[in-house]
C-alpha cells in the first residue's frame, strides 16, 4: 500500500504541474485577447478621429468631382508649341542639374559624416556623438523647409535647391552608409588590426572595399530621390520643373502644366531606368529594394 501511496505521489505532482501549465496558458491567452481588442479599438478611435479632424469624407470627394473633371479636361491636348517646349527643356535640364549638384554635396558630405560616425571604424566617441547628431537633424527637415530657408538666403533659383536637396540627402546617406559599413565581414577587419595596421589602414583597405557596391548603389538611388525632391522645392522658386509647374498652376495654364507633367514624367523614369543599370552593372543587390536599409530609403 506504502508503494502504491509513493507511485500516485509524483503522477499527482505532475497532474497539478499539468493544470497549472494549462491555467497559466489560459490567462496568458485571455489577457493577450484583451490586448488585442483594446489596440483595436484604439486603433479605431484614432482613425475615426483623425477623419473627422481632417475632413475626410466620401461626400467631400463626390462635391469635388465637377472640380476635378474640370481639371482634367483642361489638361488635354497638352500644349506643345515650339516656345513651350524650349521652356519646358530648359527646365528638364535645370532639375538634372540641381540634381546632380546636390547629389555631389550630399556625397561627399554624407560619406564623411557616415565614416565618422560608422563603429568599426573606430572614430572618438565624441566625434561620433556629434556626427551622428549632425546626420539626425540633417535628415528630420524636410528638403521643401531647407528650400524655403535657402530661397530667403539667397534668393529664388536653382542654387537653393542644390542647398536644399544636399543637406538633407547628406543626412539620408550619411546614416544609411554608416550602417553598410559597420555591416561588414568583421573577420578582414580583425585580420589587418592584429597585424597592427592603422584605423585609417583597416578603413581605406579593409571596411569600405567590402560596401564599396552596396555605397555606390545608395548613392545613385539618392539621384533618383534628388529629381524628386526637386520637382518639389521648385514650388517655393527653387528653380527647375517644380517652379514652372507652381507657375502654370497658379496661372491656371492646364495644358502647359500638362506637357511640364509629361516632361517630369519622361525625366523620372530615364533616371529611375539609368540608375537601374548602373546599379545592376556594379553587382549591387537590387533585389532587395524594400528589405533591410532599402526598406527605410524612401524619397
Amino acid at each position: 500500500m506504502g508503494t502504491l501511496n509513493g507511485s500516485d505521489h509524483p503522477d499527482r505532482s505532475n497532474r497539478s504541474l499539468q493544470s497549472t501549465a494549462r491555467t497559466d496558458a489560459l490567462g496568458l491567452g485571455a489577457r493577450r485577447t484583451k490586448t488585442r481588442w483594446a489596440l483595436l479599438v484604439i486603433v479605431v478611435a484614432a482613425v475615426t478621429w483623425s477623419l473627422r479632424g481632417t475632413g475626410v469624407s466620401l461626400s467631400t470627394l463626390i462635391t469635388g468631382w465637377a472640380g476635378a473633371k474640370d481639371l482634367a479636361s483642361g489638361l488635354f491636348p497638352p500644349q506643345l508649341d515650339e516656345e513651350l517646349l524650349r521652356s519646358v527643356g530648359a527646365a528638364v535640364v535645370e532639375t538634372l542639374q540641381i540634381s546632380i549638384a546636390a547629389l555631389f554635396f550630399g556625397t561627399i558630405l554624407g560619406i564623411g559624416l557616415a565614416v565618422t560616425m560608422a563603429g568599426n571604424m573606430g572614430a572618438p566617441t565624441w566625434l561620433a556623438v556629434g556626427a551622428r547628431f549632425t546626420a539626425t537633424v540633417l535628415r528630420s527637415v524636410p528638403e521643401l523647409l531647407w528650400a524655403l530657408l535657402f530661397v530667403a538666403i539667397v534668393g529664388l533659383g536653382p542654387a537653393a535647391g542644390v542647398y536644399a536637396i544636399s543637406l538633407h540627402g547628406t543626412g539620408l546617406l550619411a546614416k544609411l552608409v554608416s550602417e553598410q559599413l559597420e555591416a561588414v565581414d568583421p573577420g578582414p577587419v580583425e585580420a589587418m588590426r592584429v597585424t597592427g595596421a592603422s584605423r585609417a589602414a583597416v578603413g581605406a583597405f579593409s571596411i569600405i572595399p567590402q560596401s564599396r557596391s552596396d555605397i555606390a548603389s545608395l548613392v545613385l538611388y539618392q539621384w533618383e530621390c534628388n529629381i524628386r525632391s526637386s520637382a518639389i522645392i521648385g514650388f517655393v522658386g527653387a528653380g527647375g520643373i517644380g517652379q514652372a509647374l507652381g507657375i502654370s498652376m497658379r496661372l491656371f495654364r492646364y495644358q502647359e502644366l500638362a506637357t511640364l507633367m509629361i516632361a517630369l514624367l519622361l525625366l523620372v523614369l530615364i533616371v529611375d531606368q539609368t540608375s537601374r543599370i548602373l546599379r545592376r552593372r556594379m553587382g549591387a543587390a537590387t533585389a532587395r529594394a524594400g528589405k533591410g536599409l532599402w526598406g527605410i530609403y524612401k524619397c
